[in-house]
């Protein structure tokens, strides 16, 4: 769709009112188009999922994805009004999805890690979120219906990130992380995010929320989990050689994950612990490789993962220690 196009659908939906409207781009990403519109005093976000995503491998995923956003933020905000961002769309099957704009007074908690801005507040919120939506989404019947397609997490996570990473491995790696991606085909008990990360979080003094879910599904738990720690842990390895200590944020995630949700959160860290190394590794080779290591950085990825891929029935708090270990073991400050 052209500007004009949006601009037109969004003034049927009701949704702009003024003469002459702006369409700003913001960077949307590998996987999404995002325009700020100005409609006179009123300013929101519209989005729109693209066919191929914006990397060097080619890596393809029906646009119609969004239809899982609508429904994970529609649901979402069901259990928690503030942690996502207030929908002004009302069709799941619209081409693009408005969405209310988070403005002055919010950081994106990536840039935060990056610049070494480290908040116990800000994992300890993040943590929260997870655990809440998990918990509130666990055994549902409806919840399960309506996230019900899965096409979407297997192209863009299971597909981009632990197949193509087990393709460029050893055999024994290879095949222990083909068994954990057939496995998170299978396993379906809650709402699951898919994008869990802190490129796709806000922080103000007043809210955290939780952006960017075309992945969502109906699945395991477990995966968000690792999927946040993993970038915790390799914001730590970006900062080395100089030394920044990620050990308390993943404490204090931990520790609001486990509170919301006490009864079920031992068994999503213990199969967290198994996906954890894997999606180390596939930062380095998957369809996705992180942008901000260099390639002596991924080595160490490299190295460090694929003993903890093979290992039998790893657990979390030893995986986390050895990784930061490993990172503290490259830092001139140690």
């Amino acid at each position: 769709m052209s500007d004009d196009e949006i601009l037109d659908r969004l003034r049927a939906d009701g949704l702009i009112s003024s003469t002459h409207p702006t369409l700003t781009p913001f960077g949307g990403g590998v996987s999404s188009d995002v325009w700020r519109v100005d409609d006179g005093a009123h300013t929101f976000v519209v989005k729109r999922s693209v066919a191929k995503l914006r990397v060097a491998a080619d890596w393809f995923s029906d646009p119609a994805r969004l239809r899982c956003e609508f429904l994970y933020l529609q649901t979402a905000a069901e259990i928690l009004p503030d942690a996502v961002p207030r929908l002004l769309s009302s069709d799941p099957d619209a081409p693009f999805i408005a969405l209310e704009y988070l403005g002055e007074g919010f950081e994106n908690w990536k840039s935060r890690l990056l610049n070494a801005d480290l908040r116990e507040a800000d994992a300890y919120r993040a943590g929260a979120i997870l655990g809440q939506i998990h918990a509130a989404t666990r055994d549902r019947t409806e919840i399960a219906q309506r996230f019900e397609r899965i096409d979407f997490f297997v192209q863009l996570r299971v597909d981009a990130y632990l197949r193509a990473t087990a393709a460029k491995q050893a055999p024994d790696v290879a095949a222990a992380i083909e068994a954990e991606a057939h496995r998170l085909t299978t396993h379906r008990e809650c709402l699951v995010h898919g994008d869990f990360s802190p490129k796709n979080m806000l922080a103000s003094t007043e809210r955290f929320v939780v952006l960017d879910c075309e992945t969502a599904c109906h699945g395991d738990p477990a995966f968000d989990l690792a999927f946040v720690l993993n970038h915790l842990c390799l914001k730590a390895l970006f900062h080395a050689p100089r030394h920044i200590d990620f050990a308390p944020l993943i404490e204090a995630l931990l520790t609001a994950y486990r509170g919301a949700d006490p009864k079920h959160a031992a068994a999503v860290e213990e199969r967290s612990a198994t996906l954890l190394p894997i999606l180390l590794l596939a930062r380095a080779d998957g369809k996705s490789p992180v942008e901000y290591l260099d390639d002596p950085k991924r080595e160490v990825i490299r190295q460090f993962a694929p003993s903890w891929i093979t290992a039998p029935s790893p657990t979390l708090a030893p995986l986390v220690f050895a990784w930061l270990a490993r990172v503290r073991a490259l830092t001139t400050n140690p």
